[in-house]
């Protein structure tokens, strides 16, 4: 009987702290673009799977395919990948992910990115000149003291560039 009690008790909190988180997640506003960042929101693990998304900011019917908007796990529609020759991912931890697209005549990146747990995962085009654009890709941590997931996500994040790519070479770097 008090094993019974036990569980019960323990129920009611795993019912009240998921309550919560999720009062939490609605409550937060969706980081948008702001000089050519952007950054993750995180996604729902008990939203069930739909055929068709809910477009986000900058996503909406009708705009442009792969121009900045919140960040999505499928690379934008009519995006082309980027020659391994054009990619500099030297700086990179092994196990990062190495994908990079462009869209929208060469205007903007399309770049798979790494989060896990409460962070989320934003690019800046750090530095443009005539023969690179240097993205920096970086981890925002969540709040202190928050329950976390221990997952990996790979989202794609959206870089906006001052003018087309052309034949410049990327180079991601990892900021901590």
């Amino acid at each position: 009987m008090r094993y019974l009690t036990n569980v019960i008790g323990l129920g009611l909190i795993v019912v009240a702290v998921s309550a919560c988180g999720a009062q939490n997640q609605a409550a937060e506003p969706a980081a948008g673009p702001a000089s050519g960042t952007l950054s993750t929101a995180p996604q729902s693990p008990s939203a069930p799977p739909s055929s068709s998304p809910a477009p986000a900011p900058g996503n909406q019917p009708g705009s442009q395919p792969g121009v900045p908007g919140a960040p999505r796990q499928e690379v934008p529609e009519g995006s082309t990948k980027l020659p391994d020759k054009q990619l500099d991912a030297t700086a990179l931890p092994a196990d990062y992910p190495r994908e990079v697209y462009t869209s929208n005549g060469g205007t903007i990146l399309n770049i798979r990115g790494q989060e896990g747990g409460c962070g989320h995962a934003t690019a800046e085009a750090a530095q443009q000149d005539g023969d690179r654009v240097t993205v920096n890709l970086t981890e925002l941590k969540g709040q202190t003291g928050q329950m976390c997931t221990m997952d990996i996500r790979h989202p794609v994040i959206s870089v906006a560039l001052a003018g087309p790519l052309g034949e410049r070479t990327v180079v991601l770097k990892q900021m901590r």
